[in-house]
């Protein structure tokens, strides 16, 4: 009799098919080393980082509510926390908001992914369903890609192949793990094919230790290669940064004030590398100096086209020490920073335009999409207000502006476009950037104090009385500071020094000797700027016109102690 050979056949059923976790898993671990190819990529060549355009992209297209949430809640969480420098710590959080984002992306997919295959019949060698996610997800993310990053130096058509091309990889490992996974129980009716299956934890580990390796080896050589290519800049800016406790420099314009800052009083003139930075994306656009040029046309009979030896070389230059802040700076908080500002007066530049009879504003542009309007009666009547191109004497740092920034005295930075590729001039207004997304319209800085320093370290005595000194700053914009008081528990309020400032339009370091008295003890201060208007000391949040209010420090003051 003859016996009928069977041929082994694929099992179709789903009970042997990777469930939903598993592709979640998968995900993770795929996504997790195309982020890291991503990095070292644009480490090594200069393509796009993927995760930071996702996030510009989104910056720019939620609605306002919500953007302000997100930066309100950022800003809440680091000052309760005290997680460091404001600035830093926003940036790194954005920064792992943007990778988180992209892992979630990921992962969700391959969940999907894998729960849409498991409905269909599969082969095991088709790679096609993954070509196919890969493209779903990569030619979206290259286009957005395309529309807002600016940091990349690789062409823009090379930058978009590539990120397709990445997302087809990735899309087709997905694939192909699946394929596997998928492939481990088949063919069962055959004890020695059983034998030899795949057995589906060990692969996932193989799979595990093969991307844990590519995203560790590419984060270590994308972190090499970006510290290389900043070692010279970050040795630049260590030459000039300069910690509170320091020599205070000797070359500034009150070098000689006799009030003297309090030791723990932030320093009075801010290092160009500690100066505070908040903007709208995720890192800073990349101008080439030697091709830019900033055209100003409009509503002009003489239309500009300035480079920035230009603008260096053939107007008189202009230098003011000057106090910035941002307008989410959280009450006594570190957003905030002084520097010695050189440009040309922006009246001179219009000077030079022809400016036609019904021009009436400046729409500036920035290279990272950031826009706002300027009033040209504002500039007409303020000679203060400038193209800035150097700090310290040294041309921007591309993290702070470069090659140009404006400033506009007495305002918050929300006013104030860095960055600037283009200015036209217009007849009608126009809402900036932020003025679209709920904040105020004018950004006035209002008048500020806050307490940096009880120095219970400095305490010493004069005329048989102990003081511990107590320090801080105070600053109104440029309307400067004509008084300080500084009041303890429920006592009086009680007046300040206050140090000759380095122009009127920075802040003023004061210092108050208070009478030792031990105990649990609550320092208030509070200033009137120079115009003779009191802080406001109502309190209120940052939106939309900056924060304002008292700023209090508890401190316990421990008996002395005989050395």
């Amino acid at each position: 009799m003859d016996t009928v050979k069977s041929t082994p056949k694929m099992t179709t059923g789903l009970s042997h098919r990777p469930g939903l976790m598993i592709g979640l898993l998968v995900g993770l671990m795929l996504t997790a080393a195309l982020v890291a190819i991503f990095y070292v990529a644009d480490a090594l060549v200069g393509t796009p980082f993927v995760p930071f355009d996702m996030l510009d992209w989104m910056a720019r297209n939620l609605p306002g509510g919500v953007i302000t949430f997100g930066i309100d809640t950022v800003v809440g969480i680091i000052t309760s926390l005290r997680l460091g420098e404001t600035d830093v710590a926003a940036k790194a959080a954005e920064q792992f908001i943007s990778i988180s984002g992209m892992l979630l992306t990921g992962i969700v997919a391959s969940g999907v992914f894998f729960y849409v295959m498991n409905q269909r019949e599969t082969d095991g060698h088709n790679l096609r369903p993954g070509y196919l996610l890969g493209l779903i997800i990569g030619v979206p993310v290259a286009v957005i890609s395309l529309a807002v990053n600016f940091t990349a130096r690789t062409d823009p058509a090379v930058s978009t192949i590539w990120i397709v091309l990445a997302f087809l990889a990735w899309g087709s490992a997905i694939n192909w793990v699946y394929n596997r996974l998928a492939a481990a129980k088949g063919r069962s009716d055959q004890p020695e094919a059983s034998a030899q299956a795949i057995d589906r934890r060990s692969f996932l580990v193989r799979v595990g230790g093969t991307t844990a390796t590519i995203t560790l080896v590419g984060v270590g050589l994308g972190a090499l290669l970006r510290n290389s290519d900043q070692g010279s800049a970050t040795s630049l800016a260590a030459t000039s940064t300069t910690s509170g406790t320091e020599p205070m420099r000797t070359d500034l314009p009150n070098a000689n004030a006799s009030v003297q800052p309090v030791p723990g009083t932030r320093p009075e003139f801010t290092p160009v590398a500690e100066h505070y930075r908040i903007d709208i994306s995720s890192r800073p656009p990349v101008i080439d100096e030697a091709t830019y040029k900033l055209p100003i046309t409009g509503m002009v009979d003489k239309p500009l086209e300035l480079t920035l030896d230009d603008i260096r070389s053939n107007y008189e230059p202009m230098t003011q020490y000057i106090t910035l802040a941002c307008i989410s700076n959280p009450l006594g908080g570190d957003l905030t920073s002084t520097q010695k500002w050189t440009g040309v007066s922006f009246q001179k530049i219009l000077a030079d335009l022809g400016l036609q009879d019904s021009a009436r504003y400046l729409r500036i542009f920035s290279a990272d999409s950031f826009d706002e309007t300027v009033d040209i009666d504002l500039i007409m009547q303020d000679e203060r207000i400038m193209l800035t191109y150097a700090w310290d004497d040294q041309p921007l740092p591309e993290r702070n502006g470069f090659p140009l920034r404006i400033y506009i005295p007495n305002h918050y930075g929300m006013k104030q476009p860095k960055w600037i590729t283009d200015i036209e001039v217009v007849g009608d207004y126009e809402d900036g950037y932020w003025v679209r997304r709920g904040w105020d319209r004018d950004a006035i800085m209002v008048a500020t104090s806050v307490i940096d320093v009880v120095a219970t370290d400095q305490v010493h005595e004069e005329d048989g009385t102990t003081y511990i000194p107590i320090g801080g700053i105070a600053h109104a914009g440029d309307r400067s500071i004509s008084k300080v008081e500084v009041k303890v528990d429920d006592g009086d309020w009680m007046e300040a020094q206050l140090r000759d400032p380095l122009s009127d339009k920075t802040w003023v370091i004061w210092r108050y000797e208070w009478p030792f008295a031990e105990g649990n003890h609550t320092f208030a201060v509070r200033c009137v700027d120079g115009k003779g208007d009191p802080q406001i000391e109502t309190s209120r949040g940052t939106r939309p016109s900056g924060a304002t209010g008292i700023v209090t420090v508890r401190k316990q003051i421990d008996p002395l102690t005989n050395a």
